[in-house]
């Protein structure tokens, strides 16, 4: 990948002057089919760009000393890493990568829950570490899963490079490792059944109860490219591989449009589930999906 190709991701597609506005959007279809759903009106189109832009004009309570420059320092990154995530993503054919760039997608996949947890802590509120506590405890279930699923994928073609596996023809683990994903997306999300970290009802904001302001902004923005990136990488591992770079860019939408789609028609279908029973759920998971990673494994191998 050269200088001018790793740019040309990062700040213009799939980087952030695609991800931003696809992320305003994304989060507009999901709060507007949710309403729907639940026979409601929901929001106007443009609503979550009138809010960050709303949230951007409001002041920030006082922060001193080092825990106030952290709180301030958790959103910028986190909003860094899921637009890094977003430009990771090899859309476009003949794009470029670099081998074990999926290691590093991975990374900056998980530093905004990182984030999410230390702002909790840092901001010295009940309701924000109880909601960082939960978050912790939902991450290191979700994640067992989420990553056991890429590393199948890619165990799989046998290589780490993200542009391999976008073009890799499809096999049984492909499948399985998808499917987990899509499983482990609805937490990654803090959407319904597993909003836990945020439930407004038990915990006001949970980690985010001390933000307002640009700050908050921030995190709404990082929490809509989270969307992008999440949904987006679905969307690399089904597409099909074309060489035409305007068609492999609107597959990569549509595709993206649906999950988006799919995750709302089940965050309106479903309730909150309890912390017990969300990581006893993500455990389970965990158990059957590696018996079907090394039962389909075994039977590549058989059959080869």
């Amino acid at each position: 990948m050269t200088l001018l190709t790793a740019l040309a991701r990062l700040l213009i597609f799939p980087g952030l002057l695609f991800a931003v506005p696809a992320a305003w959007f994304f989060l507009w279809v999901e709060r507007k089919s949710v309403a729907l759903m639940q026979e409601r009106v929901g929001p106007p189109f443009m609503q979550p760009f009138f809010d960050f832009i709303k949230l951007l004009g409001k002041s920030t309570p006082p922060r001193i000393g080092i825990a106030g420059l952290l709180m301030r320092a958790w959103p910028l990154i986190a909003v860094s890493a899921a637009a890094g995530a977003v430009g990771l993503l090899p859309v476009l054919p003949l794009s470029g990568g670099f081998e074990g760039d999926l290691i590093l997608l991975l990374a900056l996949l998980e530093l905004p829950s990182i984030c999410i947890i230390a702002a909790g802590f840092s901001s010295r509120s009940i309701f924000g570490e109880i909601g960082s506590a939960r978050e912790a405890a939902l991450s290191v279930s979700y994640n067992i899963v989420f990553l056991l699923a890429i590393v199948s994928i890619a165990a799989s073609q046998h290589t780490f490079r993200l542009d391999a596996l976008a073009s890799a023809p499809f096999t049984p683990l492909h499948w399985i490792g998808i499917l987990a994903i899509l499983v482990c997306l609805p937490a990654k999300l803090h959407i319904n059944p597993f909003s836990l970290p945020n439930a407004e009802q038990e915990i006001y904001a949970g980690p985010m109860t001390e933000y307002a302001g640009p700050e908050l902004a921030m995190w709404e923005l990082s929490h809509g490219l989270e969307w992008v990136a999440g949904t987006g990488l679905v969307a690399t591992l089904v597409a099909p591989h074309v060489g035409i770079a305007w068609l492999a860019a609107c597959i990569f939408v549509a595709i993206s449009f649906a999950v988006v789609l799919l995750l709302s028609a089940l965050a309106a279908a479903t309730a909150r589930l309890a912390i017990d029973s969300s990581v006893r759920f993500y455990w389970q998971c965990t158990l059957i999906f590696a018996v079907l990673a090394v039962s389909s494994a075994l039977f590549m191998r058989f059959r080869s």
